[in-house]
């Protein structure tokens, strides 16, 4: 056993285990643990809940500084996800506490919910079943009606902001749909190479723009009121990455000024949002989607993601840590 490790069996905490589905099994570790499984742990139950854990196991559970105080035996906190935002990365380096993380098991299932909400705005899905449900076919008389626009992908140009993992399996998708892709360089940076197009001319020269960033805090709003107004092709708006990516309020503000034509989300800057927040309140809009943060929840992939969480906790026991994650500088 390494880390310092002085106890036989190591507590373990897992803060929030209704946030995976339970369609999928947790094997079991192999080193000797007493587990502790909350289904769900409130930011102010987090600190008692830890503080004498070996090991924290959480998805969307925070992990402040506050709480992080009390719990001296911390040695690892495990998320069970990709993004690290929900964990104060710099007061757990202070800490001597590692973090971990999941990765490239949504290599599938998100790109595939990418073009699931691409096609339903590009040919008007929702719409036109809306429209059957109510009787508008009966109505038309005809064998077909064209009540709502339909567009092809192939030939239009598809502008990928973020070029890790999904990125690249969201453009090899695109390509195989006949699309033209752009790879955005970083907002603010140039000079990355010929692979990477400006991030202004990629918004420029879009017909779909969809994001796959983390959330830090150089992306935080990286799309807002002057970067819509940059948007001359009215392109489709596609976020199956993290809330805060996009100024929601201003996006609210594109869409009825029309300056995209559509704009499909899957997260929210708080999930589950408030009757009252932004997106919310463009549900009416017929060219808007929001999805409850399900793009990464294929039964394939949350499997993959449970077996790789288990096995990163082994591997950090057994000393050879991996998917360590390192705080912002």
């Amino acid at each position: 056993m390494s880390h310092d490790f002085v106890r036989n069996p190591l507590n373990v905490v897992f803060l929030d285990r209704a946030t995976l589905s339970d369609r999928v099994t947790i094997k079991p570790f192999t080193f000797a643990a007493n587990t502790v499984v909350h289904q769900n742990t409130s930011a102010d139950e987090v600190a008692d809940r830890i503080v004498d854990a070996d090991i924290v196991i959480t998805n969307k559970s925070p992990i402040a500084a506050a709480s992080l105080a009390g719990a001296r035996r911390l040695k690892l906190v495990a998320v069970a996800a990709t993004g690290t935002d929900i964990v104060d990365l710099a007061a757990c380096s202070a800490q001597n506490v590692v973090v971990s993380n999941i990765r490239n098991y949504a290599a599938n299932t998100v790109p595939e919910h990418t073009f699931a909400l691409l096609l339903a705005l590009r040919r008007s899905i929702v719409a036109y079943v809306e429209s059957v449900q109510v009787g508008r076919w009966q109505d038309a008389g005809s064998f077909c009606y064209f009540d709502h626009p339909i567009n092809d992908l192939a030939g239009s140009t598809i502008g990928i902001i973020g070029d890790g993992v999904l990125g690249k399996a969201v453009a090899e998708i695109a390509r195989a749909f006949g699309m033209k892709v752009l790879f955005s360089a970083y907002k603010g940076t140039h000079n990355m190479g010929p692979l990477y197009t400006p991030f202004e001319q990629v918004l420029c020269e879009s017909d779909v723009i969809t994001l796959h960033s983390p959330l830090t805090p150089s992306t935080r709003n990286m799309i807002a009121d002057a970067e819509f107004a940059l948007m001359s092709r009215r392109p489709l708006l596609i976020n199956t990455a993290r809330g805060g990516l996009v100024d929601e309020d201003a996006l609210s503000r594109a869409l009825y000024a029309g300056q995209i034509s559509g704009a499909a989300f899957d997260v929210a800057t708080a999930e589950p949002p408030a009757s009252d927040h932004a997106l919310m309140k463009l549900l009416d809009h017929p060219r808007f989607l929001l999805t409850p943060h399900v793009a990464w929840a294929s039964q394939e992939a949350i499997q993959g993601l449970v077996d790789q969480l288990v096995e990163n906790v082994e591997l950090f026991v057994s000393g050879t840590p991996r998917h360590i994650v390192r705080p912002h500088p």
